[in-house]
């Protein structure tokens, strides 16, 4: 008799807790959903950079190109010890004929520039000083997370509004939103391959005083949201 009466206590128990955590789809709901994006301009342009030791009768050091390059830029008014850093240093052995071994060194740098104008200034100057493997790393929005945030928030009150136009014919009261999915997809940084800077080169050529004010391509950024709305009358 016991286990009879512990046997039906837990069975109720388990039904109450079912019909506690069932679901909300026992409860009238509108599900609607939202989407809104944006253009913004990239403000943060990374340029790939890399200095070869000139393998040739009077070679030119990689440490005198290096300098040359700092000293310009510098006088561009970029700050070297924020924007520019090494991102790799290897040497490359070759053996000629009836000779010993070379060593040529290279350094690849990256360096953060802040317009497309600044960006064709920078290659401009590299193409003066004969640097011309370069080009545009990536492309990013310095103020990513905070304009996300901003859109997801114009998608909940977008899905909200719809979700209004759609009961009030009808008569009905849109009331708190009882699920929630955000399907946004997260925004990462546009990388390009260095084919791409054959394009900024030309124009660097075309114009070696003064390059173009001319803004990168824009970015794209959408937020999407889905949400169940409680209905009454």
């Amino acid at each position: 008799m016991k286990k009879c009466i512990l046997s039906i206590t837990a069975l109720l128990c388990t039904t109450a807790f079912f019909a506690q955590t069932k679901s909300f789809l026992d409860v009238p709901y509108l599900e609607t959903s939202a989407q809104v994006d944006t253009l913004v301009t990239p403000d943060k342009i990374y340029l790939s950079i890399t200095i070869q030791e000139k393998d040739t009768k009077g070679r030119v050091s990689v440490e005198e190109q290096e300098n040359k390059m700092a000293q310009r830029f510098k006088a561009m008014g970029i700050d070297i010890d924020k924007q520019l850093v090494i991102k790799d240093f290897s040497s490359d052995f070759k053996k000629y004929f009836l000779r010993d071994k070379e060593v040529l060194k290279s350094k690849q740098y990256s360096l953060e520039v802040y317009s497309g104008k600044q960006a064709g200034e920078v290659m401009v100057a590299l193409e003066q000083l004969e640097i011309a493997n370069a080009y545009v790393e990536k492309t990013e929005y310095s103020k990513m997370d905070e304009l996300e945030l901003e859109l997801k928030s114009r998608a909940m009150k977008k899905a909200q509004q719809k979700a209004v136009a759609l009961t009030k014919p009808l008569g009905q009261k849109v009331g708190m939103a009882i699920h929630i999915v955000d399907n946004s997809q997260p925004y990462y940084p546009r990388y390009n391959q260095p084919v791409m800077m054959a394009k900024m080169e030309m124009a660097a050529d075309a114009s070696m005083e003064q390059p173009l004010d001319i803004d990168f391509e824009k970015i794209k950024v959408e937020s999407m949201v889905n949400v169940k709305f409680a209905l009454s009358n």
